[in-house]
């Protein structure tokens, strides 16, 4: 077991740090999504590579016969029910779908990315502050995570902290 003050990494290095095709598809997300450092991108990436790992290997285990496939088809259906939740498959998707999905689908449910989206903020960036400095709230609770993931649900609930200048401004 490890130690519980240290937290443990969310995401993996690129083996070749210096291979100038990837940092060039790197440079735009960053960009565009306002992300502070790449490690921000490589968390979302890991979180695809889970997500897409888990549906090759349910893909493979789903045409089984007997107790196997059954199981995997109720695995494949609560990974198909979480990325709906989380808003980003449709209602009737299937394991391929998961497969199509590309890192673009997670920033986008970025809290920075949405309130930014909202009209919330007039910039990335400036969504990015408010969130930090928190005046942005999902449900009248404060949140201080740019990258907090937004469930489909809670995306309604995004308003200025009650307390905040903006709030009033906004009134």
């Amino acid at each position: 077991m490890g130690d519980p003050k240290r937290h443990r990494k969310k995401y993996l290095t690129p083996k070749k740090p210096w291979d100038r095709v990837r940092l060039e598809k790197e440079r735009p997300l960053i960009i565009k999504y306002g992300l502070r450092n790449k490690r921000e991108l490589w968390r979302f990436q890991a979180i695809l590579r889970k997500y897409r790992r888990a549906a090759r290997e349910l893909l493979a285990k789903v045409n089984l016969p007997g107790r196997e496939g059954e199981i995997a088809k109720a695995k494949a259906q609560q990974i198909i029910k979480k990325l709906n939740r989380m808003g980003v498959l449709p209602e009737n998707a299937t394991l391929d779908d998961i497969l199509n999905l590309t890192v673009e689908d997670f920033l986008e449910r970025r809290l920075q990315t949405i309130v930014y989206r909202m009209g919330l903020a007039n910039t990335i960036k400036q969504a990015r502050q408010l969130i930090v400095h928190g005046h942005i709230a999902i449900a009248g609770r404060r949140v201080t995570s740019p990258s907090y993931i937004v469930e489909k649900d809670e995306e309604s609930l995004i308003d200025y902290y009650p307390n905040s200048p903006f709030a009033k401004r906004g009134e």
